[in-house]
Order: C-alpha cells, then sequence, then structure tokens
C-alpha cells in the first residue's frame, strides 16, 4: 500500500512540473473580449481618461479602421461604396469583434501620423511591415498579405536591373517603404499623394517609370490597352502587410485581440476567401493557411513563434558616423523644450547624400540664376535700345512673351528643349532651370535698361542736340540708371530657384521632398529648407546691394 502512495505522489509531481497545455487562439480571444466586455460595462468605465482602446471599441460599438480609396482590388470608394481585400478584412474583424466599422480615408503619408493622432483605430491599408515601420507602430502578426514592388514602364524602354534606372525619374508614392531603395540607387524621385495615379501618369507620358506594388498594377495589367503599351521590369522588396494599431500601452489588448484574429482567419480561410471575392491573388494566404493550421501554429502564443510568422522586411538604412550623436541631440530638445525634433537628413547615409547633393545644386542653382539674369537682361536692354527695328522689336517680342507667361510653364518648355538637345541628367535639368529663371527674370530687368536708354537719349537730345555721349557709355549709364530694378529682379531669381524641383532638378527642395518620402520628420526638414533659403537670400540681397551702390556711385560720377 505504501508503494502505490509513492508511486502515486510522484506521477502527481511529475504532472505538476509539465507545462501546462496552451490554449487556441479561439479560446484566448473570447477571454479577452468577455473580459474587456466587463470592463465595458463598469459605470464611469468609458469616460476615463486614456481608455484602453478595445475597451473603448466596446463603449462605442464602433472600431475606426484606416483605409485606402484609390487603391483598386484593395481600397476603393465609389460614392459612399466602399470595396476591395482591405475594406473587407476590416469589416471581418469588426464583426469578429461584435462593433461597427468606421472607415476614414488614408494613404500612404497619411496613415501612421492619423493613428498616431488617435483619429484611427487600426491601420489596414497596404502598409509593408518593414524595420523602419517597426518603430512607428505595433503590427498585427500573423500579416494578412504580401507584395513586392515592381518598376513598370514602356515596353520599348531597355530596364532590367537597377543600374538602368540611374539618372532617370521614377513615379512614386509618397511614405512607400521602397523610396530609399530607389534613391540610393541614383533614381530621381517623382511624388504622388495616391498609387491610383500612377497608371493614368504612364499613360499620358509624364512617368516614365513607376514603382508600386505588383498588386497593385496586377489590377491594371487586366486592361489590354496598359498591357500591350507597358511591363514589368523587375522586382525587389518583398515585403509582407500587417495591420497596425498605435505604439501605446492602451493598445496592447486591441493588438493582441487582432492578433488572434488574424491566426483564427488565416487558419479557417477567412482571409483566403475574402481575396477569392476580390480577385486578389491567394498563392501567399493558400501558404499561410496551411502553416496557421499546424500544431505548433495554432496556439495563443503562435504569434510569438518565429517557426510561425514572417519577420519584418530589412529597410534599415546605413546609419551616418555621426547618426549617434544626432539622435542624442534630438532627445536633449525634447528633453528640454518638449518640441519633437527631427533630422532624418543627418541620420542614414543616403538622406545625409541627398542632402548635400542637394546644398550644393541649390547654390549652384542660385550663382547660375544671378549670373543668367545678368546676362540676358545686359543682352536684351541692349537689343530693345537699339536703333535697328529687325533687333528692336524680336527683343520686345521675347520680352513681353516671357513676361506673359507663367513660370512654371517656361520652365518646362525649357526643360523640354534641353531633354530634346541632351540625354537627361540632373546637369541638364539645372542648366535648364538656370536659363528658364534667367530669362524670365532678365527680360523685366531688360526692359527697365531700354526704358532708361531711351529716357538719356531723350535729355542728351534736349541738351546736347545730336552730337555727345557714345553709345556704349550711354549704355552704361542706362545700366546704372536702372540698378534698383536690376538689382530687384536678381534677388526675385534667387528667391524663385526651388521651383526648378519642378522639372526634376536636384536642388535641396527636391532632395528633402525625396528625403521625406521614405523618412519622417517633415515638418523639421521643411523648417530648415525654409532657414537655409533665408540665408541665402539674405547674402543675395547684401551682395546685390553692393552692386547697386558701385552702379550708383558710376552713375553719379558720370
Amino acid at each position: 500500500m505504501l508503494v502505490w502512495r509513492i508511486l502515486l505522489f510522484v506521477a502527481a509531481a511529475a504532472f505538476a512540473v509539465l507545462p501546462a497545455a496552451a490554449e487556441t487562439p479561439d479560446v484566448a480571444l473570447s477571454k479577452l473580449i468577455e473580459d474587456a466586455r466587463a470592463e465595458a460595462a463598469v459605470p464611469g468605465a468609458c469616460t476615463a481618461t486614456n481608455i484602453d482602446r478595445l475597451v473603448r471599441a466596446f463603449c462605442e460599438k464602433r472600431i475606426r479602421p484606416g483605409v485606402r480609396e484609390y487603391y483598386p482590388l484593395f481600397g476603393t470608394r465609389e460614392g459612399d461604396v466602399r470595396s476591395g481585400y482591405d475594406i473587407d478584412v476590416a469589416r471581418a474583424v469588426a464583426k469578429r469583434l461584435g462593433v461597427e466599422p468606421v472607415f476614414t480615408r488614408v494613404n500612404a503619408a497619411t496613415r501612421i501620423p492619423l493613428l498616431a493622432d488617435d483619429r484611427i483605430d487600426v491601420i489596414v491599408a497596404t502598409m509593408g511591415h518593414n524595420t523602419q515601420r517597426d518603430g512607428q507602430v505595433r503590427f498585427i502578426r500573423p500579416h494578412y498579405y504580401q507584395s513586392e514592388t515592381t518598376i513598370v514602364g514602356p515596353r520599348a524602354l531597355s530596364v532590367k536591373d537597377w543600374p538602368d534606372i540611374a539618372g532617370r525619374t521614377v513615379c512614386v508614392t509618397i511614405g512607400n517603404g521602397s523610396n530609399a531603395q530607389i534613391v540610393s540607387h541614383n533614381a530621381r524621385l517623382m511624388l504622388f499623394d495616391e498609387a491610383g495615379v500612377l497608371p493614368g501618369q504612364l499613360k499620358d507620358e509624364t512617368c516614365t517609370l513607376a514603382a508600386q506594388d505588383d498588386s497593385f498594377f496586377d489590377y491594371y495589367f487586366i486592361e489590354p490597352a496598359f498591357a500591350d503599351r507597358f511591363e514589368k521590369k523587375f522586382g525587389f522588396a518583398q515585403v509582407p502587410w500587417g495591420m497596425a494599431v498605435a505604439r501605446t500601452a492602451n493598445s496592447d489588448r486591441l493588438a493582441r485581440a487582432l492578433d488572434l484574429i488574424s491566426q483564427i482567419f488565416l487558419r479557417d480561410g477567412v482571409f483566403l476567401e475574402i481575396a477569392r471575392a476580390n480577385r486578389v491573388g491567394t498563392t501567399f494566404l493558400e501558404r499561410q493557411q496551411a502553416t496557421w493550421k499546424r500544431p505548433d501554429c495554432n496556439t495563443d502564443t503562435g504569434n510569438a513563434n518565429p517557426a510561425c510568422v514572417l519577420p519584418a522586411l530589412n529597410a534599415d538604412l546605413e546609419p551616418t558616423l555621426f547618426a549617434a550623436r544626432v539622435m542624442a541631440f534630438e532627445k536633449w530638445v525634447k528633453a528640454t523644450t518638449g518640441i519633437e525634433l527631427a533630422l532624418p537628413m543627418l541620420k542614414t547615409v543616403p538622406a545625409w547624400s541627398l542632402f548635400k547633393d542637394g546644398v550644393v545644386n541649390s547654390l549652384i542653382l542660385v550663382a547660375g540664376a544671378l549670373v543668367a539674369t545678368l546676362l540676358f537682361a545686359l543682352v536684351l536692354g541692349a537689343l530693345q535700345s537699339s536703333r535697328s527695328v529687325l533687333l528692336r522689336w524680336p527683343a520686345r517680342a521675347i520680352t513681353i512673351t516671357l513676361q506673359s507667361s507663367p513660370v512654371v510653364l517656361t520652365l518646362v518648355i525649357a526643360a523640354a528643349v534641353a531633354h530634346t538637345l541632351f540625354p537627361y541628367s540632373s546637369a541638364v535639368a539645372i542648366g535648364a532651370a538656370i536659363v528658364a529663371l534667367g530669362l524670365m527674370n532678365g527680360s523685366n530687368a531688360g526692359q527697365a535698361i531700354a526704358e532708361a536708354m531711351h529716357t538719356l537719349r531723350a535729355e542728351r537730345g534736349s541738351v546736347q542736340g545730336r552730337g555727345g555721349i557714345p553709345t556704349r557709355e550711354l549704355f552704361s549709364r542706362a545700366v546704372s540708371r536702372s540698378a534698383t530694378q536690376i538689382v530687384s529682379f536678381l534677388i526675385n531669381a534667387a528667391k524663385g530657384t526651388p521651383i526648378a524641383s519642378f522639372i526634376g532638378a536636384p536642388e535641396l527642395l527636391s532632395a528633402l521632398t525625396d528625403i521625406t518620402s521614405f523618412a519622417s520628420g517633415r515638418a523639421t526638414t521643411y523648417s530648415l529648407l525654409l532657414i537655409f533659403y533665408v540665408v541665402v537670400v539674405v547674402i543675395v540681397v547684401w551682395l546685390c546691394g553692393r552692386l547697386q551702390a558701385w552702379l550708383e556711385h558710376r552713375q553719379a560720377a558720370a
């Protein structure tokens, strides 16, 4: 009898040390929802400050997904009717929680800021899960889709790999995680808010190349007319898509609930059926269904099992040598002033390279615009002052045309002519911008010189008859007399240089726009841009003041 008691005691002790059997995600989700509903029913809980977001969803009987409205097959809107894979995923999640979805429009640039501002509860908007974004949001795992970025362009254009896009402009959307990789291969970016405009920009040849998720372009390649003209050149950056919530403590239980729902929906084929209903590719979801049916994954801890979940795409950029000091400075500013300072252009090698080139190119552009303005002013002023009708009237016609044309149109025409004569390059774009800015401002300054010349001739005729001052000296005096107008248009040329980014000139505005397309800190970045141009214009004003004083001194001496 004693022996049996000992054996029973040993067996009980052995079972006691065995790990408890893992719960299924279904059981864990039911407990989580039940607890949150119970909390929401407690008097005063729904009006508490910093309320738990899962509890708030049950208090308000709604969840606020951020979705896209201009992304075929995944998120579109016609009137009040929304459709697409992401839309149906959000509806299915809301139904599982027993609440109503209240949709908010987002795009690649606004989805994370709207989440941070608590204007949405969850992002369901074709967002790739990469290591850069891990610090900004809390991604839901397992992932609900996967894609890669693809470069699309005309069939006649020979582009096969990265070396072929160097020096070319690629149309992308702001906030696309692959923008940094495109920039790192020496391509320029033309930025758009919505992916839905890219096919139209390709068709009307505004864009030669465009980059976006392959899942997005799959919809357009169904159209025979689009498929006849364009093709996928190459793909890169295979990335899983994830729903995401705010990286705050009061979002933890909502994130946990969405993790469990995603496991269940993958295992039971809910995501798969939604994809089929929306004509979305299902290969990834079929593989994931097999994964989440496995016993080691089909548990309440499956989303933390590396054998079950997919890793985030490694999108970390090479840091600069002084990145650590920059981040320390940002933290010090926040601790001291409470201001969220972000200096992305100083923290990664691609951004730093763009920033340096942008500063140098901007200074070249300003100097070139000043010289071109002065030269065109002297040439057009001399021609309009000529006694020859054959020289005077064409110069006046050119001046009137330039004065009547919008600056942007003059830039576009100058760029089109330059690109017809020379292969596209950054130098060609900068050169075209210098010529356009010089012509626009030089024509106005030249008119001022011509008017001063006519005044001086009239004065000479009344005082000295037909003899008098030689033409060269008279022209010199006319330039001196119109010093104020010349200086004004020189300053105007310097202030107008940022508009050169419109034609792809890689000056500082263009560089910073590229940087903010794959990094945060837009407010700080553009504040620095303002400071840069204020300093540049102040220096130009000082130099022009010296020039004006010299010209006026000559006028007085004459």
